[in-house]
């Protein structure tokens, strides 16, 4: 058994970053060793790490190895190849905000660090740290926060991957799940597989299994399903960007799923850390990853669909405001009018 709770996604070692190569499970817990930049880079694209705060996380140790691996001379050399490996992780990832936010943080970081090349690049490793520990403990609140909506007995439907895998460590929705069996309170879990890459049947069922939670895996198209026979009492989901006014940007079907629920008249929550919401950016503006068509075409390798079929691949879909209950974040939860209630928290 494998305890998801104490895991780490992503931790430095100081030489190099360690992921846990997400694309290996659940047949085997590997990890891989990120040595350069550009292994970096690979992995985020190729969702070895995945999930918009751990993402974020792994972001600023890519900079602090740039930092750390740099021959740079001067304090402006070495911020102009930060700015430039920044430009290059803004393009892995589009839509989730937590890696925008991130690479900001370390450029603020470094622009505003005084003292020689060394100085600067011992404070950029260090933020990083500092970065993954803040998850951990933001993801707590979040789950303490979130554990006050949740009833001893319930029985929670979760989509896609929200928990350690999606995180340095904890959860965010997961975290709300951890928190209220903490608390005592007995609860169960239905987890959606999220094709076309199977977060919820590989990575989110693992994690809730070894952990010792009662998980019953459903595909996507069961949600109204078991919504209509009762079996739900709340839905919980991540995010991966959060616009001002409300807008949610998450794993592609969760746009179905509230609707599913506001029929049901099943409470909806987002649980999501503050780094994830983008308090400039219009939600329309917002572009959406598409991805290869081979997520959907293949399984383990084989072709499942007929040459010359065309295939759409958005990595996620968009919730508006009116189909969520509430917002659980580190601030506390948010509730409607929600362009009111993110200014407040972010005020």
């Amino acid at each position: 058994m494998v305890n998801f709770q104490n895991l780490r996604t992503v931790r430095w070692d100081g030489e190099s970053i360690i992921l846990i190569d997400q694309t290996k499970l659940p047949n085997k817990l590997t990890y891989l060793k990120c040595k350069t930049f550009n292994q970096l880079v690979d992995a985020i694209k190729r969702m070895v790490v995945r999930g918009a705060p751990a993402i974020g996380v792994a972001a600023a140790m890519g900079l602090a190895l740039v930092a750390k691996n740099s021959n740079a001379n001067t304090r402006e050399e070495l911020i102009n190849e930060l700015n430039e490996a920044g430009k290059i992780l803004r393009a892995t990832r589009p839509t989730a905000v937590n890696l925008f936010w991130a690479i900001q943080r370390i450029l603020n970081k470094a622009n505003l660090t005084l003292g020689n090349v060394n100085d600067l690049k011992l404070a950029i490793i260090n933020e990083a740290q500092i970065m993954a520990e803040e998850d951990i403990e933001t993801n707590r609140k979040i789950g303490y926060y979130g554990s006050q909506l949740i009833n001893n007995g319930d029985t929670i439907l979760t989509h896609c991957s929200t928990g350690t895998l999606a995180t340095v460590s904890y959860g965010t929705a997961l975290g709300v799940i951890r928190a209220a069996r903490e608390e005592g309170k007995c609860i169960k879990v239905i987890a959606t597989e999220t094709r076309p890459a199977l977060q919820g049947a590989r990575l989110n069922a693992f994690e809730l299994k070894e952990d010792g939670f009662d998980v019953t895996l459903i595909t996507d198209n069961m949600v109204g399903y078991v919504m209509s026979k009762g079996f739900v009492n709340k839905v919980i989901v991540g995010a991966d960007r959060i616009t001002k006014d409300g807008y949610v940007f998450n794993k592609i079907g969760t746009y179905q799923i509230a609707i599913l629920a506001n029929k049901h008249n099943i409470p909806f929550y987002v649980a999501a850390p503050s780094s994830t919401f983008d308090l400039v950016s219009d939600w329309h503006d917002v572009m959406i990853e598409e991805r290869s068509v081979d997520e959907v075409v293949m399984i383990k390798g084989r072709r499942i669909v007929p040459k010359g079929v065309k295939v759409l691949n958005p990595a996620f879909d968009i919730t508006p405001p009116d189909l969520i209950t509430a917002l659980i974040t580190d601030k506390g939860v948010l509730k409607p009018p929600y362009e009111l209630s993110i200014r407040n928290a972010f005020s």
